[in-house]
């Protein structure tokens, strides 16, 4: 065996390895997963409707899903986009537990911009006022 196919060798060996280690799910891959899939529920699509989206075939989404695959820069961009979200929110940068804002966040993005600003002015009025007092009529 030739210095050079020893080299070739060893580099084969390399990313044999990293190969292996990739596919061991970490947290983080497994927090994303549970997102990804939390997000496609609460909208009520299909695996399929999401690979359709991805390019993907609908086995990649369920890897997605389970961790068993990584998630690319450009399917994370294309997944926020469908699901009206952050690429932030999805990696758990900026979670909101608050069904109700997620709610407001998600409405308000098929909003036109004049809505979304009314929307916004009648917000800042409801903070500026102050809490309802309880047993208050109308």
């Amino acid at each position: 065996m030739s210095t050079e196919d020893s080299a070739i060798n060893v580099n084969n060996e390399a990313i044999q390895s990293d190969v292996s280690d990739a596919d061991i799910p970490d947290s983080d891959l497994l927090a994303l997963a549970h997102r990804i899939r939390t997000e496609r529920e609460y909208l009520k699509l299909n695996q399929t409707q999401v690979a359709e989206v991805l390019g993907i075939p609908r086995a990649a989404v369920s890897a997605l899903e389970t961790g068993r695959r990584r998630v690319s820069g450009l399917e994370l961009k294309k997944l926020a986009q469908l699901f009206g979200t952050s690429v932030d929110r999805l990696l758990g940068r900026e979670l909101d537990d608050d069904p109700t804002a997620v709610a407001l966040f998600r409405a308000a993005k098929s909003l036109t911009v004049d809505d979304r600003l009314q929307v916004l002015r009648f917000a800042e009025f409801l903070r500026e006022a102050g809490p309802a007092t309880p047993g208050e009529a109308n």
